[in-house]
């Protein structure tokens, strides 16, 4: 599982805050791998593809965002080197779950429920769930769902909140693996509204992907996002993104990342 050559690039544009090497097999049962010296790490990170802000390809085919920059300021920080694998989230986590990856950072929300499989790092964002459809589309709210199609992307607190309200607002949901597959689906017709952070749809609308929010869930779906690892394992690597994280927030340099990609 590689990624892309363009996405290779991150390191430019990071301003050479970590070492983002290129991909290799992973093999044996322990992903991260000693360097030349023997005497430290390079964790195999895993994330997403397409999550804007947090992580996507710019229009020079760099692989960007809040997750990105934030890792790369802590490893820099923390003294810690990696490897960045964008996979996509469901592959990310059975990148994880299977030693393929020693972390996963993809807007992962930390819920009860993965705190039973994963240690998860203090948050770094928070954030709530939203639905969307086509900008100009006669649907106003969920009421005028009823009947439709929407769609909604697998492993989500997004989906979850669509799942739970299906049957109260009478819709079909139709299943996808990545963002922007999703958002096409509404674009094209076939789906009548989608189910997504609200961080990430704020972003897309900004960015002229035409659609609209018509309505937000901020309480029982909203959660925090962390970095996550397995159950037991690479301890060492959350407490150094919690120092790391702490450092950051306390120099400024946190708030500058975010403010570069929701400000912008």
């Amino acid at each position: 599982m590689s990624a892309s050559v363009s996405r290779r690039t991150f390191l430019g544009i990071a301003g050479g805050a970590a070492s983002i090497l290129g991909l290799a097999a992973c093999g044996g049962n322990n992903a991260a791998s000693d360097d030349v010296d023997g005497d430290a790490k390079t964790y195999l990170v895993a994330t997403d593809t397409t999550f804007a802000p947090f992580e996507f390809t710019n229009d020079a085919g760099e692989f960007v965002g809040i997750d990105v920059d934030i890792l790369a300021a802590i490893a820099a920080d923390q003294g810690f080197t990696y490897e960045l694998n964008s996979l996509g989230f469901d592959a990310a986590v059975a990148a994880l779950e299977s030693n393929q990856a020693d972390a996963v950072i993809a807007g992962m929300s930390i819920t009860p429920t993965r705190q039973e499989d994963y240690d998860f790092t203090d948050s770094y964002y928070q954030s709530s769930v939203c639905c969307a459809v086509k900008e100009g589309s006669d649907v106003k709210g969920l009421e005028d769902l009823a009947g439709q199609k929407v769609a909604g992307k697998t492993g989500t607190q997004s989906l979850d909140w669509a799942e739970s309200i299906k049957d109260q607002y009478g819709f079909e949901i139709t299943y996808f693996d990545t963002s922007d597959m999703m958002y096409q689906d509404v674009q094209t017709g076939n789906s009548m509204a989608c189910f997504e952070d609200t961080p990430v749809m704020e972003y897309g609308v900004a960015q002229g992907n035409g659609l609209q929010i018509i309505a937000k869930e901020e309480d029982e779906f909203a959660s925090p996002y962390g970095l996550a690892v397995m159950k037991g394992k690479n301890g060492e690597l959350i407490e150094m993104f919690n120092a790391g994280l702490a450092n950051i927030k306390e120099s400024g340099e946190y708030d500058e990342i975010l403010a570069k990609y929701l400000e912008a």
